[in-house]
């Protein structure tokens, strides 16, 4: 036997012999590990005959939570692999937010068309609401992408036919249309607010989130905005400061 060898068995024989009188041993599983103290530090002696016991204290046990977990992974192929924590009332309350979306984009694309006409001649207006028709529908596609995130199912529903002449009598044509518009985005708001409490009612964290970040602010400020757009057209009246007004939006000015 070399001297190396002769060395280290010695080392490891007094190692895990040292004086009972200056140390202490605490056994974390049967026969397997055991701690020794001294004065000088902390030794480890490894034994033989250990078991495989888990330790004792410890809090996740991945290979044995996860069991119920892949209990709930669907097999048949029409069922979402994505789906987790995600109810059906969630899932509705999405696509009926969608319809609301797509209702609205649809209302200011007619408006558009309205402000665009030759005999109308508002390009401003035109543009405003053009605008706003693809930012409604541009909401509508991020609820879908969110949906099918989450693992749910888009179902579009009928969007109804709006208006096509905007003009009134009293209020003319601008004041009405942006009337229109401040009630179209309060009923928005009022909508997302609904969706925001089903994700709450259920304890959808990642719906309420993303409702809260992506919509609720934003509609708030647009509320704001088209609020001041009304209280402008009802002090110029139905003459040149609609015009006015008019040449503001085009040339992004603000109102």
């Amino acid at each position: 036997m070399s001297m190396r060898a002769v060395f280290s068995s010695s080392l490891s024989h007094s190692l895990c012999n040292f004086n009972a009188e200056h140390s202490r041993s605490v056994s974390l599983s049967s026969n397997s590990v055991s701690f020794g103290r001294n004065v000088s530090g902390m030794v480890v002696c490894a034994t033989k005959g250990g078991n495989n016991r888990t330790l004792t204290g410890v809090l996740f046990e991945p290979f044995e939570e996860v069991k119920k977990e892949l209990d709930l992974v669907p097999t048949a192929p029409q069922f979402s692999l994505a789906r987790h924590k995600y109810v059906d009332e969630s899932e509705a309350a999405i696509n009926e937010q969608i319809n609301v979306e797509y209702n609205v984009s649809y209302v200011y694309h007619a408006m558009y068309a309205y402000f665009d006409r030759d005999n109308v001649a508002l390009k401003g207006l035109a543009k405003f609401f053009k605008e706003s028709s693809e930012e409604e529908r541009g909401h509508a596609e991020k609820l879908m992408e969110y949906q099918n995130k989450r693992g749910g199912k888009v179902k579009l529903q009928s969007i109804v036919r709006p208006l096509s002449e905007f003009d009134h009598a009293d209020k003319g044509d601008a004041l009405y249309a942006m009337e229109l518009t401040l009630s179209l985005e309060k009923l928005t708001n009022e909508k997302l607010l609904h969706l925001h409490s089903v994700a709450t009612k259920n304890g959808d964290v990642q719906l309420a989130d993303f409702v809260e970040s992506e919509f609720l602010g934003e509609q708030v400020e647009a509320i704001k905005k088209i609020s001041e757009y009304v209280a402008q057209l009802r002090r110029v009246g139905k003459g040149h400061g609609v015009w006015h007004f008019n040449q503001t939006l085009l040339h992004g000015e603000a109102a």
